[in-house]
């Protein structure tokens, strides 16, 4: 008999086009996961409304997202993909949970008091999603009896809050849920090119960013103009020149990395021909993802996302009977 494989559960905003901070920090560890888990991946259109938003833009973005995760190489027959806002179960059953959070618990929650500051400067106004965002998180995973969940450090809090939660429940109405537990990774955190101290992020504008679509005489661009710094034989890479390595380790051969790597430590590099290495490397390694896209056309993405939300809605469909029986609505 086989043995069932543990299931994992992620979501991805839908930002805009991914970029290579995106893929080489998240997109890339997810394509791994398909390989050994049961995924579920969704995009969380609805955490999207908890900053300001333009309707016709997240339509777009939206599908933009969906367009790029299978663009990447994620695979429908190895995992499910589908869009949050398509099974109303997510936000049923954070209405539910909502009963079981602490309100403390997200008065805590160190994102919230970030992005919170955010939006009193930017909007005057914070809202009650903004606060309550932990939860929808938590049935998002919870929903689908995650088990893993691939997370970052900075939403271990939350991931906590999940486990809570699902504590709760199970004590007050007998042992239903699994506590889903982080699957961490050295996942690497690429920097902005313009500015190595920022992580590369689409907030601090398009100079910022290389996304995975962009033109090539564009990327070229962006790479010769990047950020350096000179560092003697012997001292530590500077941020910029780490940001470079850091990219070209991702995206070269071993032996072209290693190779320029040598002349670093010799106090022999030339920027220059780092930087075209880098350049040639990266467009080769687009280059599959960029031809996965253009032969997809919306109608295959469309449905892609309508059977991924079928196969998902089987699993929430009988969560959420589950649950509402037991807590006694219905």
């Amino acid at each position: 008999m086989t043995q069932a494989k543990i299931r994992v559960t992620s979501g991805i905003k839908p930002s805009g086009e991914l970029h290579l901070g995106n893929y080489f920090g998240a997109i890339s560890n997810w394509l791994a996961l398909q390989e050994q888990y049961d995924c579920i991946y969704f995009i969380v259109d609805y955490h999207a409304l908890t900053e300001r938003w333009e309707p016709e833009q997240l339509k777009r973005r939206t599908f933009q997202m969906a367009l790029d995760l299978l663009a990447c190489g994620l695979d429908p027959q190895r995992a499910v993909l589908f869009v949050q806002s398509h099974l109303p179960q997510h936000t049923e059953l954070c209405w539910i949970l909502n009963n079981l959070a602490g309100f403390g618990d997200l008065l805590r929650m160190t994102q919230f008091k970030d992005k919170r500051e955010q939006a009193e400067a930017q909007e005057g106004f914070v809202s009650a999603g903004l606060f309550d965002y932990p939860v929808l998180q938590a049935a998002d995973i919870l929903l689908y009896h995650g088990e893993r969940v691939p997370v970052g450090e900075d939403q271990l809090q939350h991931l906590e809050l999940t486990r809570r939660i699902a504590r709760r429940f199970n004590g007050r109405f007998g042992e239903y849920f699994p506590e889903p537990e982080a699957l961490t990774s050295e996942a690497p955190r690429i920097m902005s090119l313009a500015d190595p101290t920022k992580k590369m992020s689409k907030s601090y504008g398009d100079k910022h960013v290389i996304r995975l679509s962009e033109p090539e005489e564009s990327i070229r661009q962006k790479i010769k103009t990047a950020v350096t710094d000179v560092g003697p034989a012997g001292q530590a890479m500077s941020p910029g020149v780490q940001n470079l390595f850091l990219l070209l380790k991702l995206s070269a051969p071993v032996a072209v990395y290693e190779q320029f790597e040598s002349e670093y430590k010799k106090g022999s590099l030339k920027y220059e021909p780092l930087k075209r290495a880098l350049f040639e490397n990266l467009l080769e390694k687009l280059r599959p993802i960029r031809e996965r896209r253009a032969q997809f056309s919306e109608g295959q993405v469309r449905a892609v996302l309508q059977e991924g939300a079928e196969r998902a809605g089987q699993i929430a469909g009988q969560t959420l009977c589950e649950v509402k029986k037991r807590i006694g609505v219905g």
